[in-house]
């Protein structure tokens, strides 16, 4: 199998390699050799569209706001309304959380679509 030179998403050529995934930093696109080859997209991209608490459809890389104040478990302060939140990723998840993101003075977690509104 041959190593891609280019994402297939974006055709940036600053692509690497981790854990047998490429990855791009410029649109934050993963992807394996098979997907390439087969010029595949992601499932996010195909199939499923996750949209905010008003309907707006989400893509990798968007900023959103906080509609509601969320409890965080194992913690004693919560993330407040208001809270913007860049940079979000979106996840396949079963237990709904599905934006994968890094909240200031949290760190990183996973939030729910129907929490949050498109910034």
């Amino acid at each position: 199998m041959q190593n891609p030179t280019h994402c297939p998403k974006c055709s940036s050529d600053q692509i690497y390699e981790y854990a047998s995934i490429w990855t791009c930093p410029m649109c934050s696109h993963e992807f394996t050799n098979s997907e390439h080859d087969l010029n595949l997209t992601t499932e996010a991209q195909v199939g499923q569209q996750i949209t905010d608490a008003h309907g707006n459809e989400l893509h990798d890389g968007d900023s959103v706001t906080v509609i509601k104040d969320l409890k965080v478990k194992g913690s004693s302060s919560s993330i407040k309304v208001g809270t913007k939140v860049k940079n979000i990723r979106l996840v396949d998840s079963s237990d709904g959380h599905n934006i994968g993101c890094k909240i200031d003075g949290f760190g990183q977690m996973n939030l729910k679509s129907e929490f949050v509104k498109k910034a």
